[in-house]
């Protein structure tokens, strides 16, 4: 349609030629100031017009007041451009009028004008998150059979959400979504399973970036997680809090108002996730910091601890399945046995041999390769090995 053609070239002419808007800079000769009529905004990087619904509408009405009623209904996120993210609205000020919102378009949409494929967003200040994903299978999978368990019912979850919710009884009682706590030692496998979790149900995985979560200027934390939100929501994708006690841990006595700010942030923060429809997976090494009232909310709760000597065991054997081989002298059972650390950790160690066995021209990982690993990863935690 004509109306929805406009938008669309109206919402990327900054991207494209935003020369073209500076006539809307005309001013008002009686007031010295720009038309009303026009809208419009600028920003501190843009010296450029970037038009708002204000502007669709002067383009699109007649004058009359319910075209504004039919460019708002336009606008609404359940129309076909909002859905589709071909544009959206920078949220205002909940006092300013809904057509004084910056019209924009999205980054993808661009990019696949130009590039004739679909990328998705990139990190920045307000797009706190980054796509992760993993080159391994289930059966790289090393951990506990009590974790498999417990995520076989997330499994279970992805596959059978959409039949369950058209229950009546079911979704009487049920939220949509699922919310897992994914607790213990850094190197667990706690973002591999994430990411599995992901390739097996063919849906991306985004890693939210929390020190970008938290912005310096009042309200811009909330526009940036609600953007982030509605992103996922829309393209199902699955959302993976790493390190999240830093942000959802217990709240602060709001002892001064930037207390109280960072608990209304974190307020939101808990409100979005809990109502948001799809999988969410919050990562922590303790539990402990883990707020109370919201750990409650979850699904699951899983801890994914230390791997056991037979697990290491399996570690080290799947690393040597490869061109890359032991020495004949080098006991893999006995070095299981002997030295405890996490997968993550096996992974550094072996990395740092396989480069002392390049340097060598070699393929071979000889036992002194995986000790001095050993005694370089484990001084990153201020510990010693006896060899």
């Amino acid at each position: 349609q004509y109306d929805e053609r406009l938008t669309i070239m109206l919402a990327a002419m900054p991207h494209l030629r935003p020369n073209l808007l500076d006539v809307f800079f005309t001013k008002n000769a009686h007031f010295d100031r720009p038309f009303s009529e026009f809208g419009g905004a600028t920003n501190r990087k843009h010296s450029g017009f970037l038009p708002t619904a204000q502007t669709l509408h002067f383009l699109l009405s007649s004058g009359k007041v319910e075209d504004r009623y039919r460019v708002e209904q336009m606008l609404r996120a359940s129309n076909v451009l909002m859905e589709h993210d071909f544009i959206r609205l920078e949220y205002g000020d909940v006092n300013e009028p809904y057509l004084s919102r910056t019209l924009l378009t999205t980054e993808e949409f661009i990019n696949s004008l130009f590039n004739g494929k679909y990328a998705g967003p990139e990190t920045s200040e307000t797009f706190p998150a980054r796509k992760v994903s993993t080159h391994m299978e289930w059966n790289d999978w090393v951990v506990s059979n009590e974790v498999r368990e417990e995520i076989a019912l997330i499994e279970q979850w992805i596959k059978s959400e959409r039949d369950l919710m058209q229950c009546d009884v079911f979704r009487k009682h049920i939220k949509p979504g699922y919310r897992a706590l994914f607790y213990g030692p850094p190197g667990t496998g706690k973002t591999l399973t994430a990411c599995l979790l992901g390739k097996a149900a063919d849906m991306e995985v985004y890693r939210v970036d929390l020190s970008q979560v938290v912005s310096k200027y009042i309200g811009e934390t909330e526009k940036n997680l609600s953007r982030l939100f509605d992103y996922a929501e829309k393209r199902k994708w699955i959302l993976f809090f790493d390190e999240a006690d830093a942000l959802f841990g217990k709240r602060t006595q709001a002892s001064s108002s930037n207390d109280r700010y960072a608990n209304q942030e974190v307020s939101y923060l808990l409100q979005r996730v809990e109502d948001f429809p799809g999988v969410i997976i919050l990562a922590s090494n303790l539990k402990a910091n883990m707020d109370e009232a919201f750990s409650r909310r979850f699904q699951s709760t899983i801890y994914f601890p230390m791997p056991d000597a037979q697990q290491r065991l399996t570690l080290w054997r799947q690393f040597f399945t490869g061109h890359i081989q032991p020495a004949a002298s080098l006991n893999l059972e006995q070095l299981a046995e002997k030295y405890e650390l996490s997968g993550g950790s096996a992974i550094n160690v072996f990395r740092y041999a396989v480069l002392r066995a390049a340097a060598r021209q070699s393929t071979v990982i000889e036992l002194d390769d995986l000790i001095r690993g050993l005694q370089k990863e484990f001084q990153k935690y201020g510990k010693t090995i006896n060899t």
